[in-house]
């Protein structure tokens, strides 16, 4: 089969690779539509070391079992394998499981035209959903999942929360969608790429704010922020912008380790939540959402051939990409 490679640092090449054995309750699946994600262009970039090349990165996925547990059944995936025996697990919290394993990290991914699929993180797919909404299920439930997190910890209701979104990739739109149909007030957005404000004013209207404008107008405005980049600045904008008293979720992992203003965190009571992934009712929640249209027509998702991949990730790293989310699709 055909699969797109992760050779190092900048390198993504198509190449004859095996096609995955299974065994046990695993299901063989054929990908019909993969999302490239922001922490596989992390790992293209050669930031993230727990991605080891040669491998085929990507987890955010549709596609149709051919071979054991639902055969015939279109599907997505929850790309996180765990144990279901430690403390996290039995909890319910599976997504901090000690021994997890991950699809497109630890074991091979969608960018191909077939992966093996454990039998327990298998998604059913309606035949009504379409593919390019049930490939938006793993971000969107990362929003859904971060949501969760923020109404635990905002002293008001979230409806009517003054919110911040920083990075209007995938799952930064996502979340400002969400928070459009939620709050009162809409939601500020910042976004620092020309190519992704004009997608994001055509989807959500006059919502773009400069991280200038947030950093000198709006300096402790917001009661919840959502953080969908996490690099030094807007992790210390995220603090900066929220209201004594409010919430910083952090979703975004640009960088490994950033200095903060703990004293200025403290002084102002500022919750600060990291939010990592989702579970699984978190997604079987965001293929409902996105398959009834909570998220909107999608049509800012663009779509490309697999063969296409590797122009694709230079485009997203270099910032030529206007499109918040590429999906691409294996001949």
């Amino acid at each position: 089969m055909r699969g797109l490679v992760f050779g190092g640092a900048n390198k993504m090449e198509m190449r004859d690779v095996a096609s995955p054995e299974i065994s046990g309750d695993d299901a063989l699946v054929r990908v019909d539509a993969v999302g490239i994600c922001g922490s596989d262009l992390h790992a293209y970039k050669g930031h993230d070391p727990r991605r080891v090349p040669p491998m085929i990165l990507g987890h955010e996925f549709v596609g149709t079992v051919l071979a054991g547990p639902m055969v015939g059944q279109r599907v997505t995936a929850n790309p996180l394998v765990v144990c279901g025996e430690c403390r996290y697990c039995v909890e319910g919290r599976t997504n901090l499981c000690s021994n997890r394993t991950m699809i497109g990290m630890s074991r091979p991914g969608a960018f191909a035209q077939r992966l093996a699929v454990p039998r327990q993180c298998l998604i059913a797919v309606p035949d009504q959903v379409s593919d390019r909404a049930a490939a938006l299920t793993e971000p969107a439930a990362t929003v859904i999942h971060a949501l969760a997190l923020a109404e635990r910890a905002l002293v008001r209701p979230l409806a009517e929360a003054r919110t911040l979104v920083i990075g209007a990739g995938a799952i930064g739109l996502l979340a400002a969608l969400a928070l459009a149909r939620r709050c009162v007030r809409p939601p500020a957005v910042v976004e620092t790429n020309a190519l992704r404000r004009i997608t994001l004013t055509k989807t959500l209207g006059d919502v773009a704010a400069s991280p200038e404008r947030v950093a000198a107008e709006m300096a402790g405005h917001f009661d919840l922020v959502f953080d969908a980049v996490g690099i030094e600045v807007t992790r210390n904008l995220s603090i900066k912008a929220a209201a004594a008293g409010g919430t910083v979720v952090h979703a975004g992992l640009g960088d490994w380790t950033t200095p903060l203003d703990w004293r200025d965190l403290t002084l102002r009571e500022i919750a600060l939540i990291g939010c990592y992934t989702y579970s699984t009712a978190d997604l079987r929640v965001a293929l409902d959402a996105l398959g009834a249209g909570g998220f909107g027509s999608l049509d800012w998702v663009e779509e490309r051939s697999l063969d296409d991949g590797a122009a694709a990730f230079d485009d997203l790293v270099s910032g030529r990409a206007a499109a918040p989310k590429i999906l691409l699709r294996p001949a």
